[in-house]
């Protein structure tokens, strides 16, 4: 029991250890004027440059939950920004706001693609990147962000999307897409119904895309975020989290990820 409970005593302290190297920093950065206000994640024991991944926030801004997953890809060995698609750091209080704040730049795609290329053009500078293996990953509008950022041939390995929309009346064109594709959607999400998704393959499939469609029976919106239960309660939207798909999708992004970053 001496020697268990030892054993023990030394994971604790070796816990903290490995997790200190993950370093994290705020950024802040430009797009046509706007400053923008990210974070930067990465793994202080890791020599030399690495790929990087960009994390497009929830509607909500960018706020803890996309620096948390930022973490997490930089203790998976990668270089990530949790970047800032609304400027200026700019968080919604209330469902309303955040729908204004999502609109205002998922209907000007210009904009959208400056913002988010301001994010890659920041992580290209940093020392601990590899600029030609970068990727994205996005939850719920980051989701539909980086999805339409691959319909535009954005230069990307690969983008993951995480609940996130799947309709866009800028369909991808034949040849355009670039980076491969997987998505992760809730059967029992009201806001991404079944005839979405089937168009969303049909159109993936007519542009030729590599796309895989990863999909959750009796799982909702935002269902990776464990504040959902909290935020559909308080605000009375369909959102619930889902431990099971939430690691499920996690896992096989991780797996995507060394896919598409395994050549250089």
């Amino acid at each position: 029991m001496k020697k268990f409970m030892m054993l023990v005593s030394l994971f604790c302290l070796a816990v903290p250890a490995a997790q200190a190297a993950v370093q994290g920093k705020e950024v802040s950065y430009q797009a046509n004027g706007t400053t923008l206000k990210g974070y930067l994640a990465y793994d202080a024991a890791i020599k030399g440059r690495r790929p990087a991944v960009l994390v497009v926030h929830e509607w909500w801004g960018h706020n803890g939950y996309a620096r948390k997953r930022a973490d997490m890809l930089a203790g998976l060995g990668y270089t990530a920004l949790a970047v800032d698609m609304y400027g200026d750091g700019k968080q919604a209080n209330h469902p309303d706001e955040a729908g204004k704040f999502a609109t205002e730049v998922s209907k000007n795609m210009p904009l959208a693609r400056a913002r988010f290329e301001a994010g890659m053009q920041l992580l290209r500078k940093q020392k601990t990147v590899d600029a030609g293996r970068m990727a994205a990953i996005g939850y719920c509008f980051g989701g539909a962000v980086v999805l339409n950022m691959a319909r535009m041939g954005v230069d990307l390995r690969g983008v993951a999307s995480f609940h996130g929309s799947l309709g866009t009346g800028n369909p991808a064109q034949p040849g355009k897409v670039k980076a491969r594709i997987i998505s992760f959607t809730g059967e029992d999400d009201p806001m991404i119904p079944a005839d979405t998704v089937a168009a969303f393959r049909k159109e993936m499939e007519s542009a030729g895309a590599d796309f895989k469609v990863v999909t959750y029976p009796g799982v909702k919106h935002s269902f990776t975020n464990p504040d959902a239960d909290e935020l559909g309660r308080r605000f009375n939207l369909p959102l619930a989290y889902n431990a099971a798909a939430d690691q499920d999708s996690w896992q096989q992004a991780t797996v995507f990820m060394r896919e598409i970053f395994a050549t250089r």
